[in-house]
């Protein structure tokens, strides 16, 4: 039988050649200089390597390898049927031009964003990354099939496609002193070629794929259920998915009717409300309670600042309530770059597994410079200030950043690579109930209702998603579910729903992780008894890396792999 350790280090040794911008992104330096080959026979090699591998470790018998070993395999095999699903059934490659625009951004952002060497010999891979860019963008129309590109894609991809630009402007010039004589002059032409062959991918986007952009952002049911299968790796189907967020987004409307009662009598306490009021009655209700959360807005040029502060309020409380091992890995809030801007308002950006004690970006993105006066309110009354507590909550701590550095502590390196995104996603949106059901801000009913709103948000997530790809729904249902059931704001259901068409399957990783990292919890306090305490269930939680949450129940009791 073959040794499953010596495999898994060829193969983690062999990968990254492919795929040279994401080897950066990952810690692994050796292809610093070198950028995406993304032709046709590129896309095929790679999906030959995934079924080469997967052939390799058919062979390595599960029954004698260590638990942690098996869940790696299990890991693994499932990641390599995944990739190999994506080249050759998706063939995400030939209709979607965003991969292409976030291929060239992180080409240069991966590099340049984090100090890992010397920014001497940054800029020199960099430019020999700026070098390639017409070959790159070349092959990328060319593989690209116009009339198969959803024009809502096109039209996104010729916004980010400029933010190339502005990261050479502003993570390249600024440094150019650091270099001289023939590097300096090879840079400077580099960016020249650069420049010049982002705009000419530029042009095309606006006429050649614009004009001829006519495909469907529907997956249709077969495809979007094998993707759900393969992105979220649990036996929920999408049906249950379905009737469970129903269920619960009753449920937690019910809830938030029951909590604005109290807050409406605050303002109005003489107010007698009906025994069994109609829906209208307990819309309206809510609403006015929620006006009091949104009456707390940040500034339009303070979101960054306004995160920073409630970074400084979860970590108190996370500190004073001992509900988890605090990290002390490097994080900075960050403006969101323009390339990553249209699809999400913040992100986590952590170093890489290879990468350690890097630093964690918060990324933050402002409103747009062209909205008006009225979109960026309904921005603002979105993101209030509670809203970005909560925000900072999932990104940061005790979210994704908290969780992160956790896992990077796992002496497994390739459990890190295969992270599992519905653990990663069920965790940050766990925190966020869980902060407030511990006290944060001493039980203000106010942050417990904006909670209950970004709850809602998870489980019209995961409904919008599998409804547009499955069943076709129009932007006007797709608003209403958004706006009317879940109380957002016309600025982020206009996000929400370009989101929609844009991905597919990622959005029911928020709802479906919660799911299971509740069930999770809900084991452990069964099992454990009068035993079970919160900050022991969190770090062994969080011990294990980012497995599937599956693999991870059975690491957590002791259950057979």
């Amino acid at each position: 039988m073959p040794d499953f350790n010596q495999l898994a280090k060829q193969y983690i040794s062999e990968f990254p050649a492919l795929t040279p911008v994401a080897a950066t992104r990952l810690g692994d330096h050796r292809f610093d200089g070198e950028l995406d080959e993304v032709d046709e026979a590129a896309w095929i090699a790679r999906a030959k390597f995934q079924q080469g591998w997967l052939s390799r470790f058919d062979e390595v018998d599960p029954k004698q390898l260590s638990r942690d070993e098996q869940v790696d395999l299990i890991m693994l095999r499932r990641r390599l049927e995944s990739l190999q699903w994506h080249i050759e059934t998706l063939r995400e490659w030939s209709w979607n031009p965003l991969v292409y625009t976030q291929l060239a951004g992180s080409a240069i952002y991966n590099l340049m964003s984090r100090e890992f060497a010397p920014v001497s010999q940054r800029l020199i891979d960099v430019g020999r990354r700026l070098e390639q860019f017409p070959r790159f963008f070349q092959q990328a129309r060319e593989v690209l099939i116009p009339e198969l590109v959803p024009e809502v894609h096109a039209c996104t991809a010729a916004t980010q496609n400029l933010g190339s630009e502005t990261l050479i402007d502003h993570l390249i010039r600024p440094q150019l002193d650091s270099l001289s004589g023939p590097d300096r002059t090879r840079l400077n032409r580099a960016i020249e070629t650069a420049t010049a062959a982002i705009e000419t991918h530029q042009r095309w986007l606006e006429t050649d794929l614009l004009a001829k952009a006519e495909g469907d952002y529907h997956l249709g049911a077969e495809l979007y259920e094998q993707k759900l299968t393969h992105q979220l790796q649990t036996p929920i189907d999408r049906h249950e998915i379905r009737q469970r967020a129903q269920s619960d987004l009753q449920r937690v409307r019910d809830e938030m009717y029951e909590l604005a009662q109290g807050i409406y009598k605050v303002k109005h306490p003489l107010t007698s409300f009906p025994f069994d009021p109609p829906g209208e009655y307990k819309q309206a209700i809510i609403r006015a309670a929620l006006e009091e959360a949104y009456a707390d807005l940040p500034a339009r040029d303070a979101i960054v600042e306004t995160a920073g502060q409630s970074l400084h309020l979860a970590t108190e409380h996370v500190k004073r309530h001992s509900l988890v091992e605090l990290p002390d890995d490097p994080l900075e809030i960050i403006v969101m770059p323009e390339f990553q801007r249209g699809v999400a308002l913040a992100y986590c950006d952590s170093p890489g597994p290879m990468d350690a004690g890097l630093r964690t970006f918060y990324a933050v993105a402002p409103p747009p410079a062209d909205w008006t006066e009225d979109q960026v309110r309904s921005h603002l009354r979105e993101y209030n200030i509670r809203s970005i507590h909560n925000l900072t909550i999932h990104e940061a701590i005790p979210g994704h950043y908290l969780q992160l550095a956790h896992a990077r502590r796992h002496p497994s390196l390739l459990r890190a690579i295969l992270a599992s995104g519905v653990f990663i996603e069920g965790w940050a949106v766990y925190s966020e109930e869980m902060m407030v059901e511990t006290g944060l801000l001493g039980g203000d009913p106010l942050m417990r209702l904006i909670v209950l709103k970004w709850a809602l948000r998870d489980f019209t997530n995961a409904l919008l998603d599998q409804a547009v790809h499955v069943d076709r729904i129009e932007q006007e249902e797709g608003l209403n579910l958004l706006i009317e059931d879940a109380f957002q704001e016309e600025r982020e259901a206009n996000a929400k729903w370009r989101r929609a068409q844009l991905t597919s399957a990622q959005m029911s990783e928020y709802y479906v992780g919660l799911i299971e990292v509740t069930g999770l919890r809900r084991e452990a306090e069964e099992r454990w008894g009068n035993d079970f305490e919160l900050r022991r269930f969190h770090d062994e939680l969080l011990s294990h890396g980012s497995p599937t949450p599956s693999l991870l129940r059975s690491l957590m009791f002791d259950l057979e792999i």
